[in-house]
This record gives structure tokens, sequence and C-alpha cells, in this order.
């Protein structure tokens, strides 16, 4: 699943005609780079949540064919639901089986065929976190021996790349709300993995930071 639902307020004014996952970086907009991404890693179904300006998403990917995928939407209505209700809206869409969400605004190399063996057992969920960046220097979560744990020390930042099992959102109903409660509360319960990813990833939260991904993407072209 990719969270696409937002309305990209920090992007503004870029994203007041234009929603922030078709803003384009290397010739390409965010989220056809990462639909390429997760179709070279054996991905083939893919939902896609819709909310600020969703139908200009729908207009540009369509059923994802093009891009080797095939794609659900998931309609949340002119207010988007949070990370945690878009996700629990979209579970008829997603199946019984653990699934992989990406962050809409999100640019990473990680090589995402990884995550097919990452989830154990009992846990409802894998996170990948990140070196803290400038904008996020107290991070989020704590890792130890593969286990996000509560209260740990040093705190990383979650790269809005995660796997999750349904169980997850066992007692939630429709409506918006956070994925980050539910991660903590999975957490105490010692039923989140983790590791920390050490290539590139991108937070595309700012025209800035655009620019930048922007500037990278074309050298890699030339």
């Amino acid at each position: 699943m990719i969270l696409a639902a937002g309305r990209g307020e920090r992007m503004r004014p870029l994203t007041l005609l234009r929603p922030k996952p078709l803003l384009e970086v290397g010739g390409e907009s965010l989220i056809v780079h990462q639909l390429r991404a997760l179709a070279l890693a054996g991905f083939r179904e893919v939902v896609i949540n819709l909310s600020w300006l969703g139908g200009m998403i729908r207009e540009a990917l369509g059923d994802g064919s093009s891009l080797g995928v095939s794609i659900s939407y998931s309609e949340e209505g002119p207010e988007p639901l949070e990370t945690g209700g878009g996700i629990f809206r979209a579970l008829p869409l997603l199946g019984p089986a653990p699934f992989l969400v990406l962050n809409g605004d999100v640019w990473t190399d990680y090589p995402y065929q990884r995550l097919r063996e990452q989830l154990r057992g009992g846990d409802r969920g894998h996170l990948v976190l990140v070196a803290n960046p400038a904008h996020n220097p107290a991070g989020d979560f704590a890792l130890s021996q593969g286990r996000i744990v509560p209260g740990g020390e040093p705190r990383l930042t979650f790269s809005g790349l995660g796997v999750y099992r349904p169980e997850l959102f066992a007692g939630c109903t429709d409506g918006s709300f956070k994925l980050a409660p539910l991660l903590r509360g999975a957490s105490r319960a010692d039923q989140l993995g983790g590791e920390v990813y050490g290539g590139r990833w991108m937070d595309i939260g700012t025209p800035q930071r655009l620019a930048e991904l922007d500037r990278l993407l074309e050298a890699r072209r030339r």
C-alpha cells in the first residue's frame, strides 16, 4: 500500500493544484518511482488511498498495468483519514496476509523484496528505521536486537516503510486516526520487529527536499 491521501500542506504552493505523489523528480512523479521499484521487487498488487485531488492520481496511474502492477484505490472522501485510518479503511482490499506500507512522500533505494521475509511468527509489524535527519533530530523509536523497544535509546527515525499484519488494527473502527499509537502498543507487547537501513532515504516533505532529490536523480540519469 502507498499512502497518498495527504494534503501536502508543507509543500504548498506546489500542492495547491497537484497532489504531492504526482510532483516530479528526475523526470517522473514520486509515486511512479515508487511503483517501478515495487514492481522490480516482485510486488504485483498495490493499493493506493486517495483523498486530496485523488482523482488526478487515479487518472495518471489508471490500473497500473503500464508500470507492471495492478492498482486498487481506497477512497477516503474529502478529508484524509491519517495513516492508521487510511490503512484500516483499505484492509478489505489488502486481504488477510501481511502487507507492505510505504509513505507516498518518501524516496529510498531500500530493496523492498527483503521485507517479504522480515516478519516473525508472532509479530504484528516490522519497521525500517533510518538515521535521524535534520528535520527529526529526536527520532521516533528505539531498536534493540531486532526489536522495537519502548523508551529505549538511541531513538531512530521511522522511515515510513513497514510490514504489518491486519491484526495490528484489531479493535479499530473506521475513521481518522494515526498509526503511531498502534505501533507503540505493539512495541510494549513485544510484537514489533525492526531494522536499520543505512542506504539512501529521503522524506520529501518540503520544496527544498524535492529539489534536492530532483538533482540527485537527474545526476543519476546523466
